[in-house]
């Protein structure tokens, strides 16, 4: 498996790093690599932006009822 060096992190980064870890019950090397895959598995914008052109494609032409007085009948009920 591939190894990352980062260089140059301030203090303040790796002492708030140390203590996410440590509340967590893990070690620093371990929480930096939880953080990292986290991010590099989310979607990218691009990708967002394709779902989003996904689901307008599918939903064209379509019409939609105004919800305005279900809106309000429903807070009138409570």
């Amino acid at each position: 498996m591939p190894d990352i060096l980062v260089r140059d992190l301030a203090d303040r980064t790796v002492k708030r790093l140390k203590a996410l870890a440590e509340s967590r019950g893990r070690s620093l090397q371990a929480e930096v690599k939880t953080i990292l895959e986290r991010e590099a598995g989310r979607p990218t914008a691009a990708d967002r932006l394709k779902i989003v052109r996904e689901a307008r494609e599918l939903l064209k032409g379509r019409t939609f009822s105004d919800s305005t007085q279900l809106i309000r009948e429903d807070r009138d009920t409570r």
